[in-house]
């Protein structure tokens, strides 16, 4: 029993210590990594679900693309689809371009952090066009079935 009173004594000064600031400029310098790391962590995940987003949609408009060209002119908006698919693909790899040139600045120099500003207010301008293409494409209604061919079928068969 008077053990445990020695143990609880140490555990009660550990704290008192710590509460009383004896600890406080490592606790400070800890906290500050903690916060470093986080905000590195999350910059991190951000960009991994911003990669896989860019990946489902790119492979959407492939999904599309291919879509209009088994149907071909049959389809009611077959050359504005055309245009607009191939277009929202051209953009995402431009963005993915300068995606690589971004990363490879050192935004520690002061020439390179004025170029990524620069770069960076470009991809967001991109990615809104890619997204208002990508808005107009549906509304101009690509539709899948499991007979995607079906037009072609039905005009053949129109005298």
């Amino acid at each position: 029993m008077a053990r445990d009173k020695g143990k609880l004594r140490n555990r009660s000064t550990r704290i008192t210590h710590f509460q009383s600031g004896h600890c406080t400029g490592t606790m400070t310098s800890f906290l500050d990594n903690m916060k470093a790391m986080d905000a590195n962590r999350y910059a991190t995940k951000k960009t991994i679900a911003q990669g896989m987003l860019d990946i489902a949609l790119l492979t959407a408009n492939a999904s599309q693309l291919k879509y209009i060209l088994q149907v071909g002119e049959q389809h009611q908006f077959y050359k504005l689809m055309l245009i607009l698919i191939s277009l929202s693909i051209v953009l995402q790899l431009l963005v993915g371009i300068l995606f690589v040139a971004i990363g490879s600045l050192n935004i520690n120099k002061q020439q390179d952090q004025t170029a990524a500003v620069i770069l960076n207010d470009v991809i967001l301008v991109v990615v809104f066009i890619i997204s208002v293409v990508n808005v107009i494409i549906s509304g101009f209604g690509i539709e899948y079935s499991s007979q995607p061919l079906r037009l072609l079928d039905q005009h053949e068969k129109t005298p």
